[in-house]
């Protein structure tokens, strides 16, 4: 009986076991021994090689560095105008010398007339040098600050001797837009500053003293009675501005000394009568409501 039962489960109980143990299917079961099936890619996953690192561009530079290029550019160019100004400056000094020799003669017993030829051929020459300066802030729109201080030393000491050949020719002051007239700064992109023209006016008063002495040892007893009145004037008409202490305010307190030692001068040829009577007559009308603070 029992080997009737195992002959009657053998045989499906071993095609049950069949398929496992077939070598066959063992070699070939796709569990087994193939590997397994790749997942599906994304779809923005490429499946082109990675690039050549060679070929790729270089990165753009950090915000900074791109900053600190133009900044490089910028300074550069500023540095190009700035060379050229330079040059024409260097020249406006020359010609500003030579002008102030010739203004010395007027210190000496010489035609005047003479002088004052030469000098506003000196004047015809600066000119012609702002006019260069002119030319090249062209390329310059609206940086006529930026650039100002290359020339505004030689703008002052320039606008004190042609305001000093002025009072010498007629008598009155420089006025402003004389100055831009005749140094050729008339312009709305390149003028005359207001802060240089009354510096150089500062600068001209200090030439009036010694001016005064050496007329009056030439013989000349009424040039401290002008002189007096004109820088009294002038004085007066400055102390209506609202200057800050600052390089305007210290040469305009200088002014104040200037008038003084012209005072001096005047009063020691009165005292000695050698002024005439209409000059100290007219002087001894202005001088009350005229005299300088101390």
């Amino acid at each position: 009986m029992r080997a009737a039962f195992r002959t009657a489960i053998s045989p499906p109980f071993s095609r049950l076991l069949q398929p496992l143990l077939s070598p066959l299917h063992f070699r070939f079961s796709p569990r087994l021994s193939s590997p397994p099936s790749p997942s599906p890619l994304p779809r923005h996953f490429s499946t082109f090689p990675p690039p050549d690192p060679f070929l790729v561009p270089p990165p753009s530079p950090f915000p900074m560095e791109k900053q600190f290029v133009e900044f490089k550019l910028q300074l550069e160019e500023s540095g190009g105008v700035r060379e050229k100004i330079r040059g024409v400056v260097v020249e406006i000094e020359a010609a500003n010398r030579m002008l102030s020799s010739c203004l010395l003669l007027v210190h000496q017993s010489l035609p005047l007339s003479g002088v004052l030829e030469k000098a506003n051929g000196h004047i015809e020459t600066i000119k012609g040098l702002f006019a260069q300066l002119a030319e090249i802030l062209k390329d310059c729109p609206g940086e006529f600050y930026r650039y100002h201080g290359e020339w505004r030393s030689e703008t002052q000491t320039v606008v004190s001797m042609v305001a000093l050949l002025h009072w010498l020719e007629t008598g009155a002051l420089l006025m402003h837009a004389e100055a831009e007239k005749k140094l050729g700064l008339d312009s709305s992109d390149f003028c005359l500053d207001v802060e240089d023209y009354l510096t150089g006016l500062c600068f001209m008063s200090n030439e009036f003293p010694r001016y005064v002495v050496n007329r009056v040892t030439a013989g000349d007893y009424d040039c401290p009675r002008k002189v007096l009145s004109f820088l009294t004037d002038l004085h007066t008409a400055f102390r209506m501005l609202n200057l800050r202490n600052d390089f305007l305010r210290k040469k305009f307190d200088g002014m104040k000394y200037d008038l003084r030692r012209v005072e001096e001068v005047y009063y020691d040829v009165k005292i000695r009568g050698l002024a005439s009577d209409d000059s100290a007559q007219g002087q001894a009308n202005a001088t009350p409501d005229q005299v300088t603070e101390s």
